[in-house]
């Protein structure tokens, strides 16, 4: 016993002296402990929860990809002959590593830790000192490595609305090991994620980035392990400089809570940025017929096929239903871009059709993709528009096949050229003034794409040329529609586009859809929690129909019957789709909608128009509303059937059924501008549906006392007076309702 007492006596002193030789910093909310030896974090610690957010044993902290007289070196750390570091001050430590091997002699590294006073947060900035000759092709860092293990984690990512994976470590450290990374700006919508845990510290990641310069935010596993990195890209390797500096900070934090606290940290700092500041909803720039739509259809082909559609459902409606217009054109459906013109069925009988459309007060915006170019088209060939295409390192274009009838191989058209963006405004601007249409559904517009075409002018590798290069192509648009009210919306949403489109098309209420079954991602509305008071959201694959044909694809691939009704069983996903869409506060939109729908799926029919009317009658919650933490919902679960089903994925025999667990009520909380606040409820159970809802009444700032009202599809009705804030609600819902619950002060 003895012996074993001093072993456990010597162990501890030499983690005490371990401890006492680290670099510290500290600011009494959390303290870093560093390597003294190359810098590596050896402990992230979360001193207001008491909860380790890292451990490592060592690690790099940083590694560098140099490009040295033509010879590629990952450099290291732990390669430096000197290493230096200054932590007088205690919540900033300074650290430089110099001296190292002759391929990289006279490169020298300066790294700046700052922790946020009174929060547990950390700001980390870089600097290299190199010949001007020395090329950085990637800086990755910082790097946290062996993330502590709670219960209950999860990892929520913004890609474009958001998504979030339960229990990442089974995804992230399977035998073979797993690296998840996401590139911002694009299908990332926002520069920042969130590893979170129910029981310790999760951690917060961002950057400061007022200029959206290209990054990467990566995950992966080794072993049971599983750490992070940011992946930082300097303009033109940042040649013929003798010194580069990371032009952001990257933020590394403890969080407390899940991917809501995340959004309502991050939602601080963005909504102070220009991207929110001069965003179109903001600055009161989006057409007013685009911001009072009150339901979309999504529908494709000819025009008798579409736009006497939209008139039959906003007579039903009594709303203003908006047209999203696929298959216009006069090419085929991603082979022959983009040569859309002239429009497929001619141009007058599509010039009257809009004509008419116009006179029932429908309005329409057609597809036109933002970068792809067709590389077996005959204007391919004639315009030599290879010269313009994005180029991979290798110096090629690499095609992008999506259709899977024709195999046509498209070509990413660089946005930063000046012959991409006048082809593409030119045609815009036809569509427009020949035409008549309201706007351009600009495909894969929130996107970027990094280009090493040397001749395009703009910079290799990193930098920000591509949301620049998007910037002129919609202010071009803009100019040629010659002051008429035109609508410019995009695939997908990312803050830095605000600016620039006027509404943001969000499909992830539709992920069953296009995603594979055993996909373990849920989406979540990371993006609306965020920005949903100066963005306008709208989309969804939701269809009560077999996808769509294009008839200039090859007719032997057609199915016997297009848009043919889908099965009852699949109802339940619909009404999820339209469920998520309502309570996140989108436009709500119907794909494939065509008028007998109206009577041989009346009951799906219903359940969306009431989704239009509820929110039409909650506008200052659902339309100008900022998003709260959801109240907690207690309501019964079902297995559903959902089907995996798009354009490509559900031809034929190719459509996929499998079934999901999922909850009959789904809610969401709303403050309006006044002050006041709401609960938006939707139901998706056949039956009566007894719910129970929970929240914060201080964190909602809940009126002392007021009026509890619901508002339904024929407005509001007084439920009862309260004398207190309330903080708990129970109901029963009458089948597929939709309501939303209205605390008002006196």
């Amino acid at each position: 016993m003895k012996r074993k007492l001093l072993c456990l006596f010597l162990l501890t002193l030499a983690a005490s002296f371990a401890s006492a030789e680290s670099i510290t910093c500290e600011n009494g909310a959390l303290s870093i402990e560093l390597s003294p030896r190359n810098g590596s974090i050896i402990r992230f610690h979360d001193v207001t929860n008491g909860s380790d957010v890292a451990r490592a044993d060592g690690g790099e902290p940083w590694l560098m990809t140099l490009l040295v007289e033509g010879a590629t070196k990952v450099l290291a750390p732990s390669e430096a002959g000197r290493f230096t570091h200054d932590s007088s001050t205690p919540a900033i430590c300074r650290m430089s590593w110099s001296d190292f091997p002759v391929v990289a002699k006279d490169v020298a590294i300066d790294v700046t830790v700052r922790l946020d006073e009174g929060t547990p947060t950390s700001r980390w900035e870089l600097a290299v000192r190199k010949p001007p000759a020395t090329a950085i092709q990637e800086l990755r860092f910082p790097r946290l490595l062996d993330l502590a293990q709670h219960d209950g984690e999860s990892l929520a990512v913004p890609q474009w609305t958001g998504q979030r994976l339960l229990n990442p470590r089974t995804v992230l450290c399977a035998p073979e090991g797993k690296r998840l990374a996401w590139n911002y700006p694009g299908m990332m919508a926002m520069q920042c994620v969130a590893y979170t845990a129910s029981n310790g510290s999760g951690l917060y990641a961002s950057s400061d980035d007022t200029a959206a310069f290209r990054k990467t935010f990566a995950f992966w596993g080794d072993g049971p392990q599983i750490s992070f990195e940011f992946v930082n890209y300097p303009e033109n390797g940042a040649k013929n400089a003798n010194e580069w500096r990371l032009p952001y900070a990257a933020i590394l934090g403890a969080l407390h809570g899940g991917w809501f606290d995340a959004a309502e940290q991050y939602r601080h700092w963005a909504r102070e940025q220009a991207w929110t500041k001069d965003s179109r909803m903001q600055r009161g720039l989006v057409p007013t017929w685009l911001a009072e739509a009150g339901m979309w259809i999504w529908n494709r082909g000819r025009s008798d096929g579409v736009l006497p559609s939209a008139i039959a459902l906003q007579d039903a409606l009594g709303l203003p239903v908006r047209v999203f217009w696929h298959w216009w054109h006069g090419c085929p459906y991603d082979a022959g871009f983009p040569e859309y013109l002239p429009p497929r069925e001619g141009e007058e009988s599509f010039r009257k059709a809009i004509e008419n459309a116009h006179e029932h007060g429908v309005k329409c915006i057609v597809y036109m993709n933002q970068r792809l170019w067709g590389m077996s088209t005959e204007s391919w060939r004639d315009k030599n528009a290879e010269r313009f295409a994005v180029k991979a390192e290798d110096g090629k274009v690499h095609p992008e096949v999506y259709n899977i009838f024709t195999k046509s191989p498209m070509a990413s058209m660089c946005i930063a050229t000046p012959f991409w963006r006048d082809t593409y405004a030119g045609i815009a601007e036809r569509a427009i003034a020949e035409f008549g249409v309201d706007g351009i559904y600009m495909d894969q517009a929130c996107d970027s794409m990094p280009c090493y075409d040397a001749s395009h002018g703009h910079p290799i590798g990193g930098g920000r040329y591509w949301l620049e290069g998007f910037r002129l192509l919609s202010g071009d648009i803009r100019k040629r529609a010659a002051e008429r009210p035109i609508a410019l919306t995009g695939e997908g949403c990312c803050e830095a586009w605000l600016p620039y489109l006027d509404a943001m098309l969000t499909l992830q209420v539709s992920k069953e859809r296009y995603s594979a079954p055993t996909d373990p991602w849920e989406p979540i509305p990371f993006f609306h929690a965020v920005y949903h008071p100066v963005a306008i959201t709208y989309g969804s694959y939701s269809s009560l129909t077999m996808p769509p044909y294009d008839d200039l694809w090859p007719k032997e691939s057609a199915p016997k019957t297009p848009l043919e009704l889908l099965d009852r069983k699949f109802s339940r996903q619909f009404y999820l789709e339209q469920a998520r869409a309502f309570i996140w506060g989108q436009q709500p939109t119907l794909a494939n909608f065509m008028p007998n729908q109206l009577k041989d799926r009346e009951e799906e029919l219903q359940y969306v128009m009431r989704i239009a009317k509820v929110r039409h009658l909650a506008e200052k919650y659902l339309v100008r509303g900022e998003f709260l933490r959801p109240p907690e919902v207690t309501a019964p679960s079902a297995t559903s059937t959902f089907s995996r089903l798009s354009i490509y994925a559900g031809q034929g025999e190719h459509l996929t059924t499998f079934e999901k667990t999922n909850p009959l009520a789904l809610a969401s909380a709303w403050q309006a501008p006044d002050g006041h606040i709401g609960i938006a409820i939707a139901s998706i159970a056949d039956d009566m549906l007894p719910i129970s809802l929970a929240w914060n009444a201080a964190e909602y700032h809940m009126p002392s006392q007021g009026t509890l009202s619901r508002i339904g599809e024929s407005g509001p009705t007084l439920i009862e007076p309260f004398q207190s804030p309330p903080a708990a609600h129970s109901l029963t819902l009458p089948p597929r309702a939709i309501c939303l619950l209205e605390f008002a002060d006196n």
